[in-house]
């Protein structure tokens, strides 16, 4: 059975990007420290992607987060020469995605989103990357297995919020597993083992 993985990096009030997110600064300005620790030269951390790559077959995400993105992305996608094919939520396809590029534009809601990205991925993981919109709509409808959180040391104050939008109702999760690393530390993952709601699709919001 194919795991589903929502894994994102947070700050620790809270937020997945800093305030005014743009095209120019899609982590928002100054959002790009929580993603400092994938780029250091720290060895746990390094084994850490080294492991997602070898793990992860296939990866959502939402259009917001394909815009503001596949400038830095490129046609390869944001696991780089692994070229891990992307599928991205969307009500349409653009008209200049990137020639040879990995990416698969689902415009028939997030289920189906994650039956193509698990016929993908074969034996290996799916990881819903973002943005957090789409990580809510896949917690909301109880498709995620995991929730992977790389909590980095940082309060923004400001921003996109992870955990907003999933009504008023209990979500129970369980711990899995804790990783201390220097620059994000601790990385947390949960398994989610009840949900509070019947899977379900909120037209209105693939895109996030």
């Amino acid at each position: 059975m194919t795991n589903v993985i929502f894994d994102i990096s947070m700050s620790l009030d809270g937020f997945v990007t800093a305030s005014n997110v743009s095209p120019e600064e899609p982590m928002g300005d100054g959002g790009q420290l929580l993603h400092e620790w994938a780029f250091g030269e720290d060895e746990r951390n390094r084994e850490l992607l080294a492991e997602a790559v070898n793990f992860i077959g296939a990866i959502i995400a939402g259009r917001n987060t394909y815009d503001i993105s596949v400038g830095w992305w490129g046609s390869d996608g944001p696991a780089g020469p692994a070229r891990v094919p992307v599928f991205v939520v969307t009500h349409a396809e653009p008209d200049d995605a990137p020639e040879g590029g990995v990416y698969t534009f689902v415009t028939d809601g997030i289920e189906s989103a994650l039956e193509e990205a698990k016929a993908a991925a074969g034996d290996k993981a799916v990881a819903v990357m973002g943005g957090a919109d789409i990580g809510q709509q896949y917690i909301e409808a109880g498709l995620v297995d995991e929730i992977s959180i790389h909590l980095v040391p940082v309060l923004f104050g400001g921003g996109t919020r992870l955990f907003e939008h999933l009504g008023s109702e209990h979500i129970r999760l369980e711990a899995a597993g804790v990783i201390e690393t220097p620059e994000a530390t601790p990385a947390f993952s949960h398994r989610q083992v009840t949900t509070a709601r019947e899977a379900g699709t909120r037209m209105a919001d693939w895109e996030g």
